[in-house]
């Protein structure tokens, strides 16, 4: 199966810890690349995070091989430096400059692997900010999604780690168009990725909702929205709430004619969505009500047989028995570090009809260094 994936054959060697940097391994290794993940002597601290974080390792590492360097000894710098020099890509998410510090910046593999693509994920690209250290919770507040997350005057991170993780993503963008433009030049290069520069790019809309509009964006539990129903209604089980969302006029009639509202549908002055829209105040309480009476499951039945979007409030534990994602290699089978096993999301692809799927189990610290340093001239 390894040798059918898009990116099989690609050497990868990952310096990383955290989110930001290990997604970026993630998402090649997945995809078919040989990924090398560099630890330091006890494995990466990330290992052993608790709380939010304690789930970190075991999504980000799989289909990796680990072994376990001293960066700071003269043996663990030069088995680093033949690692690099085997490699098609080369990831690292130190504090900016420290990999330089220890002679492992890109400017030391311009001669020695010419074709490397070298990426960097940092808290921020070129600029002034560029020295300073960075933290997905950090450029959500200072990047203006933090603000659109929370009610008026109570600014809310996202409920995951969404900036690190993009983050990551448009680095595997700019190595594969890295790697594209070395199929034509032969030459590698050098790609940066940065959380404050994503961050702004998630709320681009919102900057440009203000330059159309002249008013700025309010933050999301407090804007208009496009809509008149698109909300989070109550069913008649408290803990059964239900989204619902009715974005056009065709779904609109099609609505009120599942749910017997003969009245909104006959009135000319909801038939459009932005009258509909100006008018949410009337709309939106006998909703409310209706819904209230009706046990979900109800609900949902009119809503699919009339193709509406709507969504369960899920947690995220309820994932791991979601029809859909277990029936189709949603999900994954690790092993964590005391040996039990848990299923975690696959990549959100399917490439000619299937998912890319787990190739390595979650490495133990260390586990390749045997293996990966004696394999061919520089391991």
């Amino acid at each position: 199966m390894m040798e059918a994936l898009p990116l099989a054959g690609l050497k990868v060697v990952e310096f990383t810890h955290m989110v930001m940097g290990p997604s970026i391994g993630l998402i090649l290794g997945d995809l078919g690349a040989d990924v090398v993940k560099v630890e330091p002597e006890g494995g990466d601290h990330t290992r052993r995070l608790l709380g939010s974080g304690a789930g970190y390792f075991p999504m980000f590492n799989r289909n990796k091989r680990s072994i376990c360097l001293d960066l700071k000894s003269d043996e663990g710098k030069a088995a680093a430096r033949r690692l690099i020099d085997d490699a098609d890509v080369m990831i690292e998410n130190f504090r900016p400059g420290a990999l330089d510090k220890l002679g492992l910046g890109p400017e030391t593999f311009r001669e020695s692997n010419p074709r490397l693509i070298y990426c960097t994920a940092k808290g921020f690209l070129t600029g002034p900010y560029g020295h300073r250290t960075a933290l997905d919770e950090v450029v959500q507040m200072m990047g203006g999604l933090a603000y659109m997350t929370g009610p008026p005057g109570r600014p809310l991170r996202a409920g995951a780690s969404v900036i690190d993780i993009a983050g990551g993503m448009f680095g595997v963008i700019g190595i594969l168009a890295a790697l594209e433009r070395r199929h034509r030049t032969g030459a590698g290069g050098e790609v940066k990725c940065s959380l404050f520069e994503t961050t702004a790019f998630f709320v681009g809309q919102h900057m440009a909702q203000a330059a159309v509009t002249g008013t700025p964006a309010p933050p999301m539990p407090a804007r208009i929205s496009a809509w008149a129903v698109y909300d989070v209604f109550e069913t008649a089980d408290p803990d059964e709430q239900l989204f619902v969302g009715v974005v056009s006029d065709a779904q609109w009639q099609a609505f009120c004619g599942e749910f017997d509202l003969a009245d909104f549908a006959a009135d000319a002055g909801l038939a459009a969505n932005n009258d509909r829209v100006c008018q949410r105040d009337r709309v939106l309480p006998p909703l409310r009500a209706m819904f209230a009476g009706m046990p979900r499951d109800a609900i949902v039945a009119k809503l699919e047989a009339i193709g509406l979007p709507f969504a369960p409030i899920t947690r995220p534990q309820d994932l791991f028995d979601d029809p859909h994602l277990t029936a189709a290699g949603g999900l994954l089978d690790v092993t964590l570090e005391n040996g039990r096993k848990v299923s975690l999301p696959a990549l959100p692809l399917e490439i000619d009809g299937r998912k890319p799927g787990l190739q390595r189990d979650l490495p133990l610290p260390g586990q390749h260094n045997g293996e990966v340093l004696g394999e061919g001239v520089a391991r």
